[in-house]
């Protein structure tokens, strides 16, 4: 069996964005939410797997070192890349782009950000993520650090949902959930457990 720690990271200053993979700051809050979620978790994880993003990194890699674990970097695990939506806001994006942020959030099927990923694409690359690490980790319990988008993507697929449920997955900052893998099945065990309210 392999059991993992969904963790999103926490609040970021600068407000709510549409990052992507642009850097983005925790703030004091922030890390403190990412911090309480560990605090809960770490007696029990084997290995920490993270965005090489800095606001999942930087708490993961320290983490690991405190309990002297590995931390594995992937890439996989990244947030969407959002192209022309990068380091935008919901109102910049809607004076730019009217209409289509709106269509996003009911279903982003088939959709493109311009000069950005599709959520198919996003779909296809945190499913392999998935069936890997549960190959190569058989047997042990991670931690892994991610996105609003990645990991309610990678929800969505354990549930066997479509790309569409992707936007009914409630994701605040520093959100914390649950899923195992074992006998060639995955299932989520919890979602949503974090007492933030800030979402993006």
């Amino acid at each position: 069996m392999f059991v993992a720690d969904l963790l999103r990271h926490g609040e970021l200053l600068g407000g709510i964005k549409y990052r992507g993979h642009i850097e983005g700051k925790l703030s004091s809050k922030g890390l403190r939410q990412m911090d309480d979620v560990w605090k809960k978790i770490c007696h029990d994880i084997d290995l920490i797997i993270s965005s090489p993003l800095s606001r999942c990194a930087d708490p993961a890699q320290r983490w690991a070192k405190q309990k002297n674990i590995p931390c594995i970097i992937d890439a996989r695990i990244i947030e969407m890349h959002y192209g022309q939506w990068e380091g935008l806001s919901h109102d910049d994006i809607e004076a730019a782009f009217p209409g289509s942020l709106q269509q996003w959030r009911e279903d982003p099927t088939g959709m493109r950000p311009p000069d950005g990923e599709s959520p198919e694409e996003l779909q296809v690359r945190v499913v392999g993520f998935w069936q890997d690490i549960c190959r190569t980790y058989k047997g042990k319990r991670a931690c892994i650090v991610g996105h609003s988008g990645s990991i309610r993507m990678l929800i969505a697929h354990i549930q066997q949902q479509s790309i569409a449920h992707t936007r009914n997955i409630d994701m605040p900052y520093a959100c914390w959930s649950r899923a195992e893998h074992q006998h060639e099945q995955s299932k989520m065990l919890f979602i949503h457990k974090t007492s933030s309210c800030s979402h993006a």
